[in-house]
């Protein structure tokens, strides 16, 4: 059975579907396409009509949206499982997700990496406001987070789920951050269940190296 993942190697929501393939020991073939061209080719847009990333390819059905994608992934290919299968911490996982997703992505990614560890990377200064702005908003993310994680190894409880990787991959960017990883040291649920997250074999085989654009 094929998968053909068309991803943006830099993105959050495309290593959140590598993290889950790693995890699962699953092959695949992996097409890059950079949504940020102003020029995405039309068979891409068929795919994907909004242009954005990851859309997987699966023996011809095709699906888009990370939440879907990784879904799809753990129904097809159950084993390791990654949804809890009590009702409860299945709502905990779905909640953290959008929480993530809601709450979480453009502060964490789109302010505090972007502007104090992606734009001084590539030799340009970073928007101070917008730092500041993203570092007020990551704070208030990460006490709500810190209330909703499970006080057992992972997020929604003993075994890893979903939710660990929605949030994982974006902390691994966040956390780059020196105002970053300062903000997630001061909550010691998530300051601990980072230093088991980051510590995953899955997470170092889909560790891209610094953008050269925005994430």
């Amino acid at each position: 059975m094929a998968l053909v993942l068309h991803s943006y190697r830099y993105s959050v929501y495309v290593r959140i579907v590598r993290l889950v393939l790693a995890e699962k020991g699953l092959a695949y073939e992996s097409v890059e396409v950079n949504p940020f061209s102003a020029d995405l080719p039309p068979d891409y847009l068929a795919l994907h009509p909004f242009g954005r990333v990851p859309a997987l390819v699966h023996d011809g059905f095709a699906l888009y949206e990370t939440g879907a994608i990784i879904r799809y992934l753990d129904r097809l290919f159950p084993a390791p499982a990654l949804q809890p299968t009590d009702p409860r911490r299945l709502a905990r996982m779905d909640q953290i997700m959008g929480v993530v997703d809601a709450y979480a992505y453009w502060p964490l990614v789109r302010q505090v990496f972007v502007h104090d560890v992606v734009r001084p990377h590539m030799g340009t200064a970073g928007d101070a406001e917008e730092l500041e702005k993203g570092l007020q908003a990551a704070a208030k993310v990460l006490d709500a987070l810190e209330d909703l994680a499970a006080a057992e190894p992972w997020l929604t409880g003993p075994e890893i789920s979903l939710a660990d990787f929605h949030l994982g991959a974006m902390v691994a960017y966040f956390a780059q951050s020196a105002r970053g990883a300062e903000l997630l040291a001061r909550r010691p649920r998530l300051s601990a269940w980072w230093q088991r997250f980051r510590a995953r074999p899955s997470v170092a085989a889909t560790a891209p190296s610094l953008p050269i654009t925005q994430a």
